[in-house]
């Protein structure tokens, strides 16, 4: 949660400078772009309260016991982010993979990857841990399959075309990962 809260810090820190690339890689105005940076950091704050809040809980069951609830991380997840809004997506995706303790390898928007690819500044002045966010970038598609082929890899979100999902599906069905 700390480190999500440092994140968030940071990014309010650079608020500007993330503007102002936003503004000049997508032509939107200068408006807009400032309210996308507030929303990403909006987000980072939001799953940095989230996640040390929902761990467990034991539930009574109508026969004799109790039943157990709790979560564990699933361990490395592949996430594809769409196009629409590239920093903004690229936050609301690792954020809530990272907050329950999840390593992620992110595959940036295909059309504007260099918001996703300029936060590994902010990801370094923060303190994440190495591993914990990979990202790469490429063809959406291509990456995505082999995201979804590797063995080590056990969940995939996939946001693009709905071939490239299908794809994701049947690549995934051979090692039973979940999409």
């Amino acid at each position: 949660a700390q480190i999500l809260f440092y994140l968030a810090e940071n990014m309010e820190l650079r608020r500007a400078e993330i503007a102002s690339q936003l503004k000049s890689l997508m032509g939107i105005e200068k408006e807009k772009a400032l309210m996308e940076v507030d929303m990403s950091v909006q987000r980072l704050f939001y799953w940095a309260a989230y996640s040390d809040k929902y761990g467990g809980v034991v539930q009574e069951t109508t026969l004799y016991g109790a039943c157990i609830h709790f979560r564990e991380p699933l361990g490395v997840v592949g996430i594809a982010c769409p196009d629409e809004h590239p920093l903004l997506n690229f936050v609301s995706l690792f954020a809530p993979a990272i907050s329950r303790g999840n390593c992620v390898v992110v595959i940036p928007s295909e059309r504007y990857p260099l918001p996703a690819l300029d936060f590994i500044q902010v990801f370094n002045t923060s303190d994440v841990p190495a591993g914990i966010v990979n990202i790469i970038s490429g063809s959406r598609d291509y990456l995505s399959r082999s995201l979804a082929e590797h063995h080590d890899v056990q969940a995939m979100w996939y946001f693009g075309s709905k071939e490239g999902s299908g794809l994701v599906e049947w690549a995934s069905a051979g090692n039973l990962k979940r999409t």
